[in-house]
């Protein structure tokens, strides 16, 4: 890949597509460059007074409602944010002209030459992505920890200040528009059925996390979930050097092996590796191990020490959201898990626990299938609330499995389930849906959960 420089932007007419956090600093950085810039937002202008107060006085435009086919018609470069879907008929239109049409992390990553960690997945890229950032950064290293963890890759290019490393959670929606892209060192933790409303089948969604790896070399590391099977992604060979945790596929050996309260790290060159004690992890679950592997070895092959790789992990806490401790009232322990916007991130969630569970689902459905929760739900729990838009689609598919009760917002559904859980039982909001229906995202939507939780007597 080509890198660039600001010359490459200057007098361009470039075209920003979306204006939430990715799309704007790309907009801010390419009208820095000398871009001519224009940006396309398909929502309305009331909702984003705060940003056309930062991007008007720069000289951006900025143009609101259904997308004008000239403005990418007459574009240089087009820049999509990862939100929008990369299908959409003015940039089917562009391709078809030969404009460029990339996302935003592809952008900044055409202006980096520092070595980059990417982890992708379906679930736990944000836990391992910010693990990663604590082992090297507990090594006295330099590190930018970003991409869709919640800071644009954009956002380092602009700042000027070199790292050692970055490390940066990459999505399936960013992976759609890599044409360079090239981590030093890749994860891919695990794909499991999700954005199924956005891909045309599973395979179609296996396929686009694959593509971290398209521009890997001799000289770089991919990390690999051993136990993996969807689409057959394990059997394209990859360049350089691989490694698995949570077992490997025939003929290979597992890097990562739990034994005794400890997981023993091997980096395949008898010289490099580690035994993790993973006695002081506050992470819970088998899920969270995988992902406390993946970032392990990750964290060796940047160079990492094994003392640094310890105390960062005996250190971290975890963020809210992500099966998330609130309080304890009354001897019923409730959990945050708003992230758990698919059904096997809700699997692994209960996974985690040995008390029944009282769960609570629902929201935008993403189209795939409940029926991977058949199995754990009789032994793990004992009441389901649903609520939002897939209220009706969850009920059919599970209540001949379990009780299921309607609310209608989450008021109701954690005064419900403090009615229903029993001393030493858990609460657990982990949706397995978008929460797009009710809320802006699902941070919005894990506080609101914890606001009720905190409210309760």
């Amino acid at each position: 890949m080509t890198r660039w420089t600001p010359d490459n932007l200057k007098g361009k007419a470039v075209t920003v597509v979306g204006l939430g956090q990715s799309g704007l600093a790309s907009a801010r950085f390419c009208r820095a460059a000398g871009a001519i810039v224009t940006v396309s937002e398909a929502g309305d202008a009331s909702a984003f007074r705060n940003v056309i107060r930062q991007l008007e006085p720069a000289g951006v435009a900025l143009e609101f409602g259904p997308h004008r086919p000239e403005t990418f018609q007459t574009a240089d470069l087009v820049v999509l944010s990862p939100g929008v879907p990369h299908t959409l008929a003015p940039l089917e239109a562009a391709r078809r002209r030969g404009i460029p049409v990339v996302g935003e992390m592809e952008l900044a990553s055409r202006f980096i030459t520092e070595p980059i960690v990417a982890v992708t997945g379906t679930n736990g890229k944000t836990t391992t992505t910010e693990l990663i950032g604590a082992m090297l950064e507990a090594s006295g290293l330099d590190v930018f920890v970003g991409g869709n963890i919640g800071n644009p890759l954009i956002e380092y290019v602009e700042s000027g200040k070199p790292a050692d490393w970055l490390v940066v959670e990459v999505s399936s929606f960013q992976l759609d528009t890599m044409d360079g892209f090239h981590p030093r060192i890749g994860c891919l933790l695990n794909i499991s059925e999700d954005h199924l409303d956005r891909y045309p089948d599973f395979t179609a969604y296996a396929a686009v996390k694959w593509r971290l790896f398209r521009h890997q070399t001799a000289d770089d590391t991919a990390i690999l979930n051993g136990a993996l099977k969807a689409a057959g992604v394990l059997n394209q060979p990859l360049p350089g050097r691989t490694l698995f945790f949570n077992g490997a596929p025939p003929g290979h050996q597992p890097s990562a092996r739990r034994r005794d309260g400890v997981l023993e790290l091997d980096m395949g060159d008898r010289a490099t590796g580690m035994a993790l004690d993973l006695s002081a992890m506050s992470l819970i679950g088998r899920h969270n191990e995988e992902n406390v592997a993946a970032a392990g070895l990750a964290s060796l092959a940047a160079g990492a020490s094994p003392t640094a790789i310890q105390s960062a992990l005996d250190a971290f806490r975890g963020k809210p959201h992500r099966v998330f401790f609130v309080r304890e009232v009354q001897g019923v322990r409730y959990y945050d898990d708003s992230k758990g916007t698919n059904v096997d991130a809700v699997a692994r969630a209960l996974d985690s626990f040995h008390q029944p569970v009282v769960l609570i689902m629902g929201g935008r459905d993403k189209g795939g299938s409940y029926q991977a929760l058949e199995a754990r739900l009789p032994d793990k729990v004992r009441q389901v609330i649903v609520m939002g838009e897939a209220a009706e689609t969850i009920t059919r598919a599970l209540q001949r499995i379990v009780p299921i009760q309607t609310v209608t917002d989450m008021g109701a559904a954690v005064r419900l389930a403090a009615e229903t859980a029993r001393p030493g039982e858990v609460v657990l909001l982990s949706p397995a849906c978008a929460s797009y229906d009710m809320y802006a995202n699902y941070r919005q939507r894990g506080e609101d959960f914890c606001r009720h939780v905190q409210q309760l007597a």
